[in-house]
Protein backbone atom coordinates (compact mmCIF):
# COMPACT_ATOMS: atom_id res chain seq x y z
CA UNK A 1 0.00 0.00 0.00
CA UNK A 2 1.46 3.30 -1.10
CA UNK A 3 1.42 6.39 1.10
CA UNK A 4 1.86 8.67 -1.91
CA UNK A 5 -0.06 11.91 -2.00
CA UNK A 6 -1.58 13.54 -5.03
CA UNK A 7 0.29 16.16 -7.01
CA UNK A 8 -0.81 19.71 -6.28
CA UNK A 9 -2.40 21.33 -9.33
CA UNK A 10 -3.77 24.87 -9.70
CA UNK A 11 -7.53 25.07 -9.67
CA UNK A 12 -9.23 25.31 -13.03
CA UNK A 13 -11.25 28.13 -11.49
CA UNK A 14 -8.09 30.19 -10.97
CA UNK A 15 -6.41 29.39 -14.29
CA UNK A 16 -9.36 29.57 -16.72
CA UNK A 17 -13.08 29.05 -16.96
CA UNK A 18 -13.12 25.42 -17.96
CA UNK A 19 -13.72 21.99 -16.54
CA UNK A 20 -11.10 19.27 -16.33
CA UNK A 21 -10.68 15.52 -16.54
CA UNK A 22 -8.71 14.08 -13.64
CA UNK A 23 -6.89 10.77 -13.25
CA UNK A 24 -7.24 9.28 -9.78
CA UNK A 25 -4.46 9.92 -7.31
CA UNK A 26 -2.51 6.90 -6.00
CA UNK A 27 -4.33 4.75 -3.48
CA UNK A 28 -3.35 5.32 0.13
CA UNK A 29 -4.49 4.05 3.52
CA UNK A 30 -6.07 6.75 5.66
CA UNK A 31 -5.74 7.04 9.42
CA UNK A 32 -9.14 5.49 10.14
CA UNK A 33 -8.21 2.35 8.18
CA UNK A 34 -9.80 2.40 4.72
CA UNK A 35 -8.11 2.91 1.34
CA UNK A 36 -8.73 6.16 -0.57
CA UNK A 37 -8.11 7.26 -4.17
CA UNK A 38 -8.87 10.93 -4.62
CA UNK A 39 -10.34 12.07 -7.92
CA UNK A 40 -11.45 15.63 -7.26
CA UNK A 41 -9.74 17.29 -4.29
CA UNK A 42 -7.79 20.36 -3.29
CA UNK A 43 -4.61 18.45 -4.12
CA UNK A 44 -5.65 17.08 -7.53
CA UNK A 45 -7.70 19.96 -8.98
CA UNK A 46 -7.49 22.87 -6.57
CA UNK A 47 -11.08 22.23 -5.47
CA UNK A 48 -12.18 24.57 -2.71
CA UNK A 49 -15.14 22.64 -1.31
CA UNK A 50 -15.59 19.15 -2.79
CA UNK A 51 -13.68 15.89 -2.33
CA UNK A 52 -14.77 13.03 -4.61
CA UNK A 53 -13.03 9.70 -4.87
CA UNK A 54 -13.02 5.97 -4.33
CA UNK A 55 -12.97 4.34 -0.91
CA UNK A 56 -12.35 0.65 -0.28
CA UNK A 57 -12.40 -1.65 2.73
CA UNK A 58 -10.83 -5.09 2.22
CA UNK A 59 -12.38 -8.38 3.40
CA UNK A 60 -12.10 -8.63 7.17
CA UNK A 61 -11.28 -4.93 7.38
CA UNK A 62 -12.80 -2.37 9.69
CA UNK A 63 -12.36 1.29 10.26
CA UNK A 64 -11.42 2.73 13.61
CA UNK A 65 -14.15 4.55 15.51
CA UNK A 66 -14.09 8.17 14.34
CA UNK A 67 -15.99 11.35 13.57
CA UNK A 68 -15.56 13.94 10.84
CA UNK A 69 -15.72 17.22 12.75
CA UNK A 70 -16.37 19.64 9.92
CA UNK A 71 -17.89 17.78 7.00
CA UNK A 72 -20.74 15.61 5.82
CA UNK A 73 -19.98 12.46 3.86
CA UNK A 74 -22.04 10.83 1.10
CA UNK A 75 -21.22 7.38 -0.27
CA UNK A 76 -22.50 5.04 -2.96
CA UNK A 77 -21.60 1.35 -2.63
CA UNK A 78 -20.44 0.07 -6.01
CA UNK A 79 -19.41 -3.50 -5.19
CA UNK A 80 -18.64 -5.99 -2.47
CA UNK A 81 -20.60 -8.02 0.06
CA UNK A 82 -22.83 -6.45 2.68
CA UNK A 83 -20.90 -4.04 4.91
CA UNK A 84 -21.90 -3.19 8.49
CA UNK A 85 -22.17 0.51 9.30
CA UNK A 86 -22.26 1.22 13.03
CA UNK A 87 -23.31 4.75 14.08
CA UNK A 88 -24.61 6.69 17.05
CA UNK A 89 -23.14 8.19 20.20
CA UNK A 90 -22.50 4.68 21.59
CA UNK A 91 -22.22 2.96 18.18
CA UNK A 92 -25.56 1.35 19.02
CA UNK A 93 -27.05 1.45 15.51
CA UNK A 94 -26.01 -1.11 12.90
CA UNK A 95 -27.22 -1.10 9.31
CA UNK A 96 -26.24 -3.33 6.40
CA UNK A 97 -24.96 -1.49 3.33
CA UNK A 98 -25.16 -3.35 0.01
CA UNK A 99 -24.13 -2.53 -3.56
CA UNK A 100 -26.52 0.09 -4.93
CA UNK A 101 -27.11 1.69 -1.52
CA UNK A 102 -26.37 5.32 -0.69
CA UNK A 103 -24.99 6.30 2.73
CA UNK A 104 -25.11 9.68 4.45
CA UNK A 105 -22.98 10.49 7.51
CA UNK A 106 -23.55 13.92 9.06
CA UNK A 107 -20.67 15.87 10.61
CA UNK A 108 -19.73 14.77 14.13
CA UNK A 109 -21.53 11.40 13.93
CA UNK A 110 -19.46 8.58 15.41
CA UNK A 111 -19.15 5.64 13.02
CA UNK A 112 -17.34 2.39 12.23
CA UNK A 113 -17.54 0.32 9.04
CA UNK A 114 -16.90 -3.45 9.16
CA UNK A 115 -16.43 -5.70 6.14
CA UNK A 116 -17.15 -9.27 7.23
CA UNK A 117 -17.56 -10.35 3.58
CA UNK A 118 -15.20 -12.21 1.25
CA UNK A 119 -14.69 -9.33 -1.22
CA UNK A 120 -13.49 -5.75 -1.02
CA UNK A 121 -16.26 -3.20 -0.43
CA UNK A 122 -15.85 -0.33 -2.92
CA UNK A 123 -17.56 3.05 -2.65
CA UNK A 124 -17.69 6.32 -4.53
CA UNK A 125 -17.44 8.91 -1.79
CA UNK A 126 -17.89 12.65 -1.58
CA UNK A 127 -17.55 15.18 1.19
CA UNK A 128 -17.74 18.92 1.60
CA UNK A 129 -14.10 19.23 2.67
CA UNK A 130 -11.75 19.25 -0.28
CA UNK A 131 -8.41 18.38 1.33
CA UNK A 132 -6.91 14.91 1.65
CA UNK A 133 -6.29 15.67 5.33
CA UNK A 134 -9.90 15.65 6.43
CA UNK A 135 -11.19 16.89 9.79
CA UNK A 136 -11.23 13.40 11.28
CA UNK A 137 -10.91 12.60 14.98
CA UNK A 138 -10.25 9.05 16.14
CA UNK A 139 -12.22 7.80 19.15
CA UNK A 140 -10.15 4.75 20.26
CA UNK A 141 -12.12 4.38 23.49
CA UNK A 142 -15.13 3.39 21.33
CA UNK A 143 -13.47 0.74 19.12
CA UNK A 144 -14.37 -2.17 21.43
CA UNK A 145 -18.11 -1.33 21.21
CA UNK A 146 -18.27 -2.93 17.75
CA UNK A 147 -17.86 -6.73 17.83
Amino acid sequence: MSNSSATVVKSAATTSRRGMVVKAAPEHRVQQGSDYRAGVSAETTGSQVIWLGLMALPPGGRTKAHVHEHHETALYMMSGDALELWTGDELEQCEAVRPGDFVYIPANVLHVAVNRGATTAVFIGSRNEATARESMVLRPEMDARVP
